[in-house]
């Protein structure tokens, strides 16, 4: 079922938002001071291609222990990100979200997007697993 989903999510709008993110972390990877975000865009750019079936977590959950980005300088990190046009993404995937959730057929792809806002808003110290 999550291929399935994974395919008409692909076809109809994730492969639009991936190369915004992709081209979103370009653009922080040219600045140093940017290569945190932009590897956050990277991840959630892959995870834009294919969402289901996958999660996004703490890395410390993950891990078990902090790290840079789930510490003091992540939470940092995440205050700029929102500052600077987290914010804006996240209102773009809950508009996007509202817009699915007007047919039955669209519910699971919103909550896809509820899931991109809440990633939108603090990137920093996240990653992608496989869930289950």
């Amino acid at each position: 079922m999550a291929l399935l989903g994974n395919l008409i999510w692909f076809l109809f709008g994730g492969l639009v938002m991936a190369v915004g993110w992709f081209l979103l972390g370009l653009l922080m990877f040219v600045s140093i001071i940017g290569i945190p975000w932009g590897r956050a865009c990277f991840m959630l750019g892959s995870f834009c291609l294919w969402p289901f079936g996958r999660e996004i977590v703490s890395r410390r959950a993950v891990t078990g222990k902090d790290d840079i980005g789930t510490g003091p300088l992540g939470f940092v990190g995440n205050v700029i990100w929102f500052c600077c046009g987290g914010f804006l993404l996240a209102l773009g995937h809950l508009a996007s979200a509202l817009l699915c959730f007007l047919t039955i057929i669209g519910i699971p792809f919103g909550l896809q997007h509820l899931k991109l806002v809440g990633a939108s808003l603090a990137p920093i110290g996240k990653t992608v697993v496989e869930r289950g």
